[in-house]
């Protein structure tokens, strides 16, 4: 037991360690070429309030476009990881992602309801909140009109609300103005942290920080209820109590990510798994973990669309890149579990 706590801990330390350095060499790396020691400078003097020694230009290529994208894309990975574990641990379902339930769907036909009549981008925001949370709420209203409120139930509607949601915004799609408003939509709807600035941190901790602080404290319970239902009214649990208090904080990371970031796909369903790989089955270990690897395949990720290429390229385009081979992979490695 104390061998295997202090290979946990291990695992944590060696995580942040590896985080960390890599934050250093995201502020470091881009068109505009920063030192390692010039951007740590620049982040303690920043911090401790200190006048600036560094020219304009260095200090606000990391404090004010690199540092900003750095902590927003840190905090979706990690809000998109835990939701996809989440997920997947309640329904029992390794193919679960945040998005299955019609949170990005609504999310997008939010936003671009919001680009259409040309709102700002804090409208855009609020948008693509509003239709993600109203999106789930269709999903998890069909299972009730029909009654029936199993789990594949509830799955069949996320599908048909999803499908639902994707004619909605290609119906938006068409209307809108071919030269402003449908390249902002399209390219809002493949992920983007460029946008980001210091001003989205503290809504987004707000947003955030309560549903993943719930979904950590749960993680028992969502052990529990990934054990099956018979299992969990055995041990006294209220099945329906607990999986909707998880899918409403999952729901609530998924669609706070995407009114920051736009729609990012892959993270919430393959980090999951790579957690899994690297602790075991249990939730109460891969939540934690899932949270910093997300941070850490996000920061990446957007670390290479920022260098690769003359023009950024968007999120999700790389997170599919990456995502689709290490998902081949892992149904060929658990070909013989998925036959069964």
């Amino acid at each position: 037991m104390k061998t295997n706590k202090k290979k946990l801990l291990t695992t944590y330390i060696i995580l942040l360690l590896i985080l960390i350095v890599l934050i250093v060499f995201a502020m470091c790396l881009g068109k505009y070429d920063v030192t390692p020691k010039e951007s740590l400078s620049i982040l303690f003097r920043a911090i401790t309030f200190r006048e600036q020694i560094a020219d304009e230009m260095t200090a606000n290529v990391v404090l004010k476009l690199r540092l900003p994208r750095i902590l927003v894309s840190i905090f979706v990975g990690a809000a998109l990881s835990i939701s996809g574990a989440c997920y997947q641990g309640v329904f029992k379902n390794p193919l679960v992602s945040p998005d299955f339930l019609g949170v990005s769907s609504g999310a997008c036909i939010g936003a671009a309801i919001a680009i259409l009549f040309s709102l700002s981008s804090a409208y855009i925001s609020s948008f693509a909140f509003i239709g993600g949370i109203i999106a789930v709420g269709i999903t998890a209203l069909i299972p009730t009109l029909i009654r029936n409120r199993s789990n594949i139930i509830l799955v069949l509607s996320g599908i048909i609300v999803s499908s639902l949601m994707s004619s909605i915004l290609g119906f938006i799609k068409y209307t809108a103005d071919p030269y402003t408003q449908l390249a902002s939509i399209t390219y809002w709807t493949m992920g983007d942290f460029s946008y980001a600035s210091l001003s989205d941190i503290a809504p987004m901790l707000l947003i955030l920080i309560p549903p993943l602080v719930i979904l950590l404290l749960m993680s028992w319970w969502i052990d529990v209820l990934s054990m099956g239902e018979e299992e969990a009214r055995t041990l006294g649990t209220n099945i329906k109590i607990i999986r909707t208090l998880v899918i409403i904080c999952s729901t609530l990371l998924t669609s706070g990510s995407i009114c920051f970031a736009g729609t990012i796909g892959w993270v919430g369903l393959i980090v999951p798994h790579f957690s899994r790989m690297l602790v075991g089955s249990s939730n109460r270990k891969v939540l934690p973990i899932s949270c910093i690897l997300g941070a850490l395949f996000m920061l990446i990720v957007d670390t290479l669309t920022r260098i690769i290429g003359v023009t950024e390229m968007p999120v999700s385009i790389m997170t599919g890149i990456v995502g689709a081979p290490f998902f081949i992979w892992l149904l060929f490695k658990r070909r013989n579990e998925i036959a069964q």
